[in-house]
């Protein structure tokens, strides 16, 4: 059971590392402010997820 809780730790913490990238490209691609800070709030949790602080 450890193993498996494992494995999806890993896959939770890969899936939240794609969504940070996805939306770090889409803030580097938008010329809109706003698009921009929209992104950046998105982003926060996302990374405050990855660094396990919640």
């Amino acid at each position: 059971m450890a193993i498996l809780n494992s494995i999806i730790s890993v896959c939770y913490y890969l899936i939240s590392a794609f969504v940070v990238f996805v939306l770090a490209k889409s803030i580097i691609k938008t010329k809109n402010v706003q698009d921009a800070i929209l992104y950046s709030v998105m982003l926060m949790p996302f990374i405050l997820r990855i660094l396990r602080i919640k």
